[in-house]
């Protein structure tokens, strides 16, 4: 069954976009909890393009975020008004922890499946093909294929690049967090943490909620003893601890710096070999990653080009000036629009 360039029922494109947009959203709010697996949203729609509810997946081990939406429209009492379901990336077509999203849906009242990103994981892949199978097969759309969606196929891909980044590059999407004064300077005030304003200081602790590993270097260690704990936002409640991994290639980590971290919540690593940890992490199951440290670890990382996203926060006389390079579709981008979307 092929993709249609119309529309069933009397679902319009404006509620299509407005479910994913729900959908997008608060999938980017459990980025760091959900690792090995990916940040995924799933929002049901009626036939009138009402929202009935959306599902996220929260964390590994529980329902995916198909299940879920389903059976929080079941709790609710209108799991059989469920027409459409938009879903941030191809449902699973294969049991793992959980039985096949794909299976779940087929089994569901859904006539209609939207489809933000396709699987990347070959296990999980086949979910599109499984859901338009006869008989009982159902309507699926790919966003890919839907010109007038590219703008939100875009945001699909940036919820699933750290995902992708490990199941595909077999590395950690890899984020860099900078602050520079009005004379460029990393070192803040004598006596100070930091000299940024308090929205920089949000965003740079969602976006350490958000990581599932942190990078530093020893020299940082040595002179601020920084703490890397989440703060100005509350943490995922019951997350497996933070990878903090300290470069270090003379053995000068502190052992006493290093049991505070751990009481803390962290997996404190020491490394030798900076080239050597994004595989490392890799292996461990860390989706995305953040470098915070200073100018020196920062040097080496853009010789090694290690870097996915790089977020610079300039502090100004006015506002703080938020800058954003990227290689490609930024998760952090997302998470700094949420961050936006929620202050206004």
């Amino acid at each position: 069954m092929a993709d249609q360039t119309t529309l069933s029922d009397t679902v319009s494109l404006t509620a299509i976009r407005h479910g994913f947009h729900a959908a997008i959203a608060q999938a980017v709010d459990t980025f760091g909890a959900t690792a090995p697996n990916p940040s995924v949203g799933c929002a049901l729609l009626d036939a009138d393009g009402r929202i009935l509810t959306v599902g996220v997946h929260p964390r590994v081990g529980q329902p995916h975020a198909e299940a879920m939406a389903l059976a929080q429209a079941r709790t609710a009492g209108v799991l059989d008004q469920a027409c459409v379901a938009l879903v941030t990336l191809e449902p699973c077509n294969h049991t793992g922890r959980t039985p096949p999203c794909s299976e779940a849906l087929r089994n569901s009242p859904v006539r209609e499946v939207w489809i933000g990103a396709a699987d990347p994981n070959p296990q999980a892949a086949g979910g599109a093909s499984r859901l338009r199978e006869m008989p009982g097969g159902k309507r699926v759309v790919m966003l890919a294929h839907r010109p007038d969606m590219a703008d939100l196929a875009r945001d699909c891909r940036a919820l699933l690049a750290p995902f992708a980044s490990r199941v595909v590059r077999r590395r950690p999407w890899i984020s860099v967090k900078q602050a520079l004064d009005e004379h460029g300077s990393m070192v803040p005030p004598p006596g100070q943490k930091t000299f940024t304003s308090p929205d920089s200081l949000t965003l740079a602790h969602r976006l350490r909620r958000a990581t599932d590993a942190i990078i530093t270097g020893v020299g940082t260690v040595l002179a601020d003893r920084p703490r890397f704990t989440v703060r100005h936002v509350p943490d995922h409640d019951g997350r497996t601890p933070r990878l903090l991994v300290v470069c270090d290639r003379h053995a000068r980590l502190p052992a006493d710096w290093v049991a505070e971290m751990t009481e803390a919540g962290f997996d404190v690593i020491s490394s030798s070999d900076l080239l050597s940890i994004p595989a490392m992490l890799a292996e461990r199951g860390v989706n995305w990653a953040m470098i915070e440290a200073g100018p020196a670890l920062l040097a080496a990382v853009t010789e090694a080009g290690l870097w996915d996203d790089w977020l610079t926060i300039h502090k100004t006389a006015g506002a703080d000036r938020i800058d954003l390079k990227s290689r490609d579709e930024s998760p952090l981008r997302l998470l700094r629009e949420n961050v936006c979307s929620l202050e206004s």
